[in-house]
């Protein structure tokens, strides 16, 4: 029978499933790290919430652990790379609580409105300042969404109920999607300079990390309220507490913070400022849905090799995985280079298959390529959620395969469609290994390294030479070094291979040779 340990508190219900599913549940909760180290070595699983920390050291010593299981969205407490590296599934819960936090940040928006806090201390304290409390009235007021996913259109949806006009900066937003929940897509810039209300609802990652930067709030309107019920870091703390002070920024709510527990930060004590102690999923509701589905999930993958919003694994079943398993590595490599290199406005996802790789099951590999294309602003996205999150944000996403290839044995192309225009990029397993065989047309033969620098420019002599030069100059070492281009003297792309990521300023300084079109530095 497999042994699940239950670290953090589930709900009876929840600990009845597995006992019901012949899962052994011991449920041993407010272990410190030295308590945990020794007992984790007898368990196939770990069920958690978001206390017990499932770091290297932990999982080093979790022996026969298979999978670990997150009720919840958020898995910070555990070492994914470390997880992976041993072969253990991490799940999360990523639906269960979007209602919740939803509602959370409607009621954060009410009590800024109405000052309700400082209000009721104020009448508790037998002051009676009726005249002192003059609130704002949420009706027509324009409430700009950052991120309208999952519980960001739950928000728009709740706002729109009290007659708000709500508009939504989200990269991953369609046009259509976004008439159909009713709110009107802009670019950031536009949201900040039109919002009276702001909300957050988007993961932190390195592009969202600081989205409201000293910079950004400058920008808002006068008065603007603030609401961030999603993840620290997305707010400059100290900038946004220069703002309240100067009365720039008319208060701010805030159910998240850069350093949890949060027992100082330089917004308390602003008169014109709420916090929470991350309440977004502390609902009975909440807490059971996701103890369910963690339950269910565990059991399911200790019991039948079932994967269910898995982080870091595909859902394969046991005899499709020899087969499929290298061209789903390629497949999320793929749209991971295809990510990095999307320009805003997400439209349409398209993903080939050419030669033997069309006559598998293709759909672990269109999933894998989804989460691949998604992960760069989504960082919490898996192969398991990718299609649904793909779906809800109004992205098109279709397949097509090809029986015959003309080149490789087997060749996947991922195409994808953004305002801008379409751009399209191929890969093929060869030896074993995932490479990128072509890029916007262009033939190469490139392998996928954890740093790699992307440049498009005119072919003209002297240009390879020159990169190398300045590359060298700045201390970043070359591991591999790929080209390819249309003809000569017409457009060109190198794809290099580096030991150390290029700094912000060797790319402006790269862009800024002659001829260069672009330049990205790429992560996988």
């Amino acid at each position: 029978m497999p042994r699940v340990l239950i670290a953090d508190k589930l709900s009876p219900a929840a600990v009845e499933i597995f006992a019901r599913r012949g899962v052994q549940a011991d449920v041993i909760t407010g272990l410190s790290k030295e308590e945990l180290l020794k007992i984790i070595g007898d368990y196939d699983g770990l069920a958690v919430r978001s206390a017990t920390k499932a770091d290297k050291d932990v999982l080093a010593a979790a022996t026969k652990l298979k999978v670990i299981g997150r009720a919840g969205i958020g898995v910070d407490n555990v070492d994914i790379p470390s997880a992976t590296a041993r072969g253990i599934v991490v799940m999360n819960t990523p639906f269960g609580n979007s209602i919740t936090t939803a509602e959370h940040a409607i009621a954060m928006m009410f009590a800024l409105a109405r000052e309700l806090p400082a209000a009721d201390a104020s009448t508790q304290a037998g002051k009676w300042e009726k005249n002192r409390f003059m609130g704002i009235e949420l009706f027509a007021k324009t409430l700009g969404l950052i991120g309208c996913g999952n519980i960001g259109s739950l928000v728009a949806e709740r706002a729109l109920g009290l007659k708000m006009k709500v508009i939504a900066y989200d990269p991953f937003l369609s046009p259509e999607r976004a008439v159909e929940l009713g709110v009107e897509k802009v670019e950031l810039e536009e949201l900040l300079a039109r919002a009276e209300v702001i909300t957050l609802h988007t993961p932190l990652t390195d592009k969202t990390r600081n989205i409201l930067s000293a910079e950004n709030l400058a920008k808002t309107r006068k008065g603007v309220l603030i609401i961030n019920c999603a993840r620290g870091g997305l707010v400059d703390e100290a900038a946004l507490k220069a703002g309240l002070d100067s009365g720039h920024i008319g208060g701010a709510a805030f159910d998240v913070f850069v350093t949890e527990p949060a027992k100082d930060s330089p917004l308390f004590g602003t008169p014109n400022f709420i916090a929470t102690p991350h309440l977004g999923a502390s609902t009975a509701e909440a807490q059971e849905n996701v103890a369910l589905q963690v339950a269910e999930q565990i059991s399911d993958y200790l019991l039948t090799g079932a994967v269910s919003n898995a982080l870091n694994s595909p859902s394969i079943t046991a005899d499709e995985a020899p087969k499929l398993k290298p061209f789903v590595a390629l497949a999320e490599k793929l749209g991971v280079f295809a990510g990095q290199m999307m320009d805003p406005g997400l439209k349409a996802i398209e993903v080939a298959y050419i030669g033997e790789v069309a006559k598998l099951n293709v759909k672990p590999m269109t999933a894998a390529a989804l989460a691949g294309v998604l992960r760069p602003m989504l960082a919490e996205i898996n192969m398991v959620s990718a299609p649904a999150v793909a779906k809800e944000r109004g992205v098109t996403v279709s397949e097509s395969r090809q029986e015959l290839s003309p080149v490789y044995d087997s060749l996947v192309r991922i195409t994808i469609t953004t305002d801008t225009g379409t751009k399209a990029f191929a890969g093929a397993v060869i030896g074993g290994i995932p490479r990128v065989v072509e890029v916007k047309g262009m033939d190469l033969d490139a392998p996928f390294g954890a740093a790699m620098l992307y440049v498009n420019n005119l072919d003209r002599p002297g240009f390879i030479g020159a990169l190398g030069m300045m590359l060298g100059e700045a201390g970043v070492n070359i591991a591999t070094f790929n080209l390819g281009r249309v003809a000569a003297g017409d457009d060109a792309i190198a794809l290099v291979g580096v030991d150390q990521a290029p700094s912000p300023a060797l790319l402006a300084a790269i862009q800024a040779l002659p001829h260069v079109k672009e330049v990205r530095a790429l992560v996988f």
